[in-house]
């Protein structure tokens, strides 16, 4: 079963109705969304086409052949010219007329040549170099036929010239590459040798615009230059006088130094002085910040704690010598008591020491705090004087704003000066020089063959033009033909369920693909009539088939069918109910009986009779004898409906065989005494209209349409996947079955 989401189901009788492996009329969930290429359908499409395809291409290719063969015969001549975009630079200067600057331009250089080569000032130049205003090799011999008779002969002289002009820049063309520096002129014309010469005077005429242009251009640059170098000669010493002025009336006073450049000049007297004692000042902050911290450091520590004090060498001595005084001190203490001379001596001496050790650690941290007080003063002092120096450089600073502006000025005029003296000298020295961007690389010779009409170019245009005519007429037929090709066009515009499809078999064919039950034929038969026995009931079931018109494969379909059910063992009855056209006996290649359905209904003959036994086992078949005057009024009597009703109580299926909808009212009327409707279509050949219509018709009535079977099935012409797979499976099977 295939992978489906089913909503809807429909039953027949108390049987759900399976085709193909899904149930027919179910809507899926979920459908492809977006346009889709059905390659499919248009490969069918062009299967179907293939006469009317084939026609169109030959038709174009034999066009665009005869087009070819009574064209005129059109030459090309050829001449190459080498851009080289920055020139020959022999000496400095000759680059004053170089086109582009950088690589990035070269590109749009190049296009730029092309449009100078098409354009029509250079079309001029050649008109009037080769005077093809006078000849008619260029306008043609019938030129002046087209003469006003108003004109006079300076008039017309200068209009074939104006013409000639045109007719240049319509056939010359300049093919200008993206990897290369070399230009391809083209002409063409029906004269090979005026198109040769014609190239040769665009190549000579081009390069020639290329040497004025450098001519032109290293004039005006010389003039241009001498124009500058006067202008900017008079600026500059107007300029070096006024800066010269305002130093002398500002005082302003700079040492005249020569460095290694050879240049003089520098600061000023005062800014010397201002960065001086600049420098003085921020080393005496320095020495005060020094000193101060020191201080702060010691301020508030005993004297003997400094290690100043303690590594003072003097205190050192005093220590030690206390040292040495206060072991005597213990020794005598031993043997005497405070009061002795030589102890009172010994501690007089300890404290003088220790004075004199008290005495010098205060002299070190006094001197500590008066180097913070003289580093103080000296900051004090500096600084009143950097500020002094200050104001007078802040004075002279906003002189020597004026003054550095008109020094700048007179600097860059100097410079200025100097660029465009050296630029007039290379110009003036390269001004004799040749230098051309263009140079003429092969010249034009005169074409051997025509390079229009091209034979396959023309022939592929037809090819391709005919394949676009082909393809256009081919979907207005699609569009047109209205019939059914594949099973799925009858789910979508008929709304009824495809029972199953059988191939197309040739009429000769038809007896053997019927003899062998795995032929593709009997293959699809046998699907279909599994499809039709799980959608009818199991016992007493009657199934009409029927069709829009007639020769659609109803007959032997309903027959076929028939005998698959005979051949599973159960009782069938085939009924021939085509009142006006029967085919069962014709295609069984059978003699009929005298006695028929007809007689059976009008009570003429019994079923024993009418019947026709002996075809298979199990089957029994019901034709016509003889043709009623009223098949209409026959099959819609009571006797037709109670003879149905009788016969289900004998088979276990009763197929009719009806007529076609269309025209007739004997299927509608047979419809409403059947269990299911079965309708055949063939396939290429019924419309959609037509079955429409058809199966409207049989609705209407209360028939249950089950479904339809699509007969001659042609797998090339509907050309889906599906058709090619399902004809490959059957012949394939069929075939291993020989």
């Amino acid at each position: 079963m295939n992978d489906r989401s089913i909503i809807e189901t429909p039953v027949v009788g108390d049987r759900e109705l399976w085709v193909d492996g899904y149930l027919p009329g179910a809507v899926e969930q979920q459908k492809p969304s977006g346009l889709q290429l059905d390659t499919a359908w248009l490969r069918g499409a062009l299967f179907r086409q293939r006469w009317l395809v084939g026609a169109t291409l030959l038709a174009a290719l034999l066009l665009g052949l005869v087009i070819t063969l009574l064209s005129t015969p059109i030459y090309q001549a050829n001449a190459t010219v080498r851009i080289q975009p920055w020139g020959n630079f022999i000496v400095e200067g000759q680059d004053v007329s170089s086109p582009i600057n950088s690589t990035n331009e070269i590109a749009g250089f190049m296009a730029t040549l092309g449009t100078v080569i098409q354009s029509r000032n250079l079309a001029e130049v050649v008109a009037q170099d080769l005077d093809l205003g006078a000849r008619n090799a260029l306008l043609g011999p019938d030129v002046d036929a087209s003469r006003p008779p108003q004109r006079s002969d300076e008039e017309w002289a200068q209009d074939r010239t104006r013409m000639a002009i045109s007719a240049l820049q319509r056939g010359v063309s300049a093919d200008v590459p993206f990897d290369s520096q070399i230009i391809t002129i083209s002409f063409r014309s029906t004269d090979p040798v005026l198109a040769a010469e014609i190239v040769n005077a665009y190549a000579q005429a081009f390069q020639q615009s290329d040497t004025r242009r450098n001519v032109e251009s290293n004039a005006y640059a010389r003039e241009y230059l001498l124009e500058q170098i006067s202008d900017i000669r008079s600026r500059l010493s107007d300029s070096e006088r006024s800066a010269n002025a305002y130093a002398r009336s500002a005082g302003i006073v700079t040492p005249q130094t020569t460095g290694t450049d050879g240049e003089g000049g520098g600061p000023t007297i005062t800014g010397a002085n201002l960065s001086s004692i600049n420098q003085t000042v921020a080393q005496a902050r320095a020495n005060r910040i020094a000193a101060e911290q020191r201080w702060r450091s010691v301020a508030n520590i005993p004297a003997a704690q400094l290690p100043e004090v303690q590594n003072n060498p003097a205190i050192q001595g005093l220590i030690q010598q206390k040292a040495e005084l206060t072991g005597e001190l213990t020794n005598l203490r031993q043997r005497y008591n405070d009061q002795f001379p030589e102890i009172v001596d010994v501690k007089a001496r300890i404290d003088i020491i220790d004075e004199q050790i008290e005495q010098t650690g205060a002299n070190v941290k006094a001197t500590i705090r008066n180097e913070f007080t003289i580093a103080r003063n000296q900051e004090a002092a500096l600084t009143s004087e950097l500020s002094s120096v200050t104001q007078e450089a802040l004075v002279e600073q906003d002189e020597t704003v004026e003054f550095t502006g008109l020094e700048r000025e007179a600097e860059a005029l100097r410079t200025q000066l100097t660029a465009l003296l050296d630029r007039y000298n290379s110009i003036s020295t390269a001004a004799n020089v040749e230098n051309g961007a263009i140079t003429v690389l092969d010249r034009a010779i005169v074409p051997s063959s025509p390079v229009a009409p091209d034979l396959v170019r023309n022939m592929i245009l037809a090819l391709v033009m005919g394949v676009a005519l082909a393809g256009a007429l081919a979907l207005v037929r699609e569009i047109f033909v209205d019939q059914f090709r594949r099973s799925e066009d009858v789910d979508e515009r008929l709304g009824i369920p495809v029972l199953g499809l059988t191939p197309y078999v040739k009429s000769e064919e038809i007896d053997r693909q019927e003899a062998n039950q795995f032929s593709s034929l009997m293959e699809a038969y046998a699907s279909i009539r599994s499809t039709i026995d799980f959608s009818i009931p199991r016992d007493g079931a009657v199934v009409q088939l029927t069709s829009s018109q007639g020769s659609e494969g109803k007959s032997t379909t309903a027959l076929i069918i028939a005998e698959l059910f005979a051949r599973l063992g159960r009782r069938t009855l085939l009924i021939d109910a085509d009142l006006r056209k029967p085919s069962i006996v014709k295609l069984l290649d059978i003699e009929p009986k005298e006695a028929g359905i007809t007689e059976v209904l009008l009570g003429h003959a019994s079923m024993d009779d009418a019947t026709i036994e002996g075809v298979h086992e199990n089957l029994r078949i019901l034709s016509v004898a003889g043709i009623p005057p009223n098949p209409v009024e026959l099959l819609s009597s009571t006797h037709f409906r109670d003879f149905v009703e009788a016969q289900r109580k004998e088979y276990s299926l009763i197929i009719i065989d009806s007529p076609p909808v269309l025209g007739l009212a004997d299927s509608p009327e047979i419809a409403q005494v059947a269990d299911a409707t079965i309708f055949v279509i063939e396939a290429n050949r019924t419309s959609f209209a037509q079955a429409k219509t058809a199966v409207k018709r049989l609705t209407h009535v209360g028939a249950n349409v089950i479904g339809g079977i699509l007969t001659k099935y042609r797998a090339l012409e509907a050309g889906s996947d599906y058709a090619y797979q399902y004809q490959y499976q059957y012949y394939q099977y069929g075939g291993d079955k020989k």
